[in-house]
């Protein structure tokens, strides 16, 4: 994988992305918020969801209460929350390429305002 600068709800952060099709995984996303990193893995999984109920043509059904809604299974990519920063730095290192030249201290310590 390869770290990249990027933006997470309107703050600066950096992902992992996927530089050979064999990596186990889609995406890696540090919340610079929360402190938390994401891992997106290639393994799916199947989850229950509520979406929009849908008439015969494909328009959304509402009712007095909104919108009506159906529960679903989908196929779903597995996520995992990494909380403690002292393994998230190890995953970088063992996963990234650039671990070595890419600053990621500078968004894991920054604190919000």
């Amino acid at each position: 994988m390869m770290l990249v600068s990027s933006s997470w709800q309107e703050s600066q952060t950096f992902r992992m992305i996927p530089i050979m099709e064999s990596c186990p995984y889609v995406e890696c996303i540090f919340d610079p918020g929360t402190k938390v990193f994401v891992i997106i893995s290639k393994t799916t999984k199947q989850s229950l969801h509520m979406l929009p109920k849908l008439d015969d043509y494909g328009q959304v059904v509402t009712g007095t209460k909104g919108t009506k809604q159906d529960r679903h299974k989908i196929e779903v990519f597995q996520e995992f929350y990494i909380e403690d920063i002292t393994a998230i730095k190890e995953l970088i290192e063992y996963f990234a390429i650039n671990s070595a030249s890419f600053d990621t201290e500078k968004y894991m310590s920054k604190t919000e305002e």
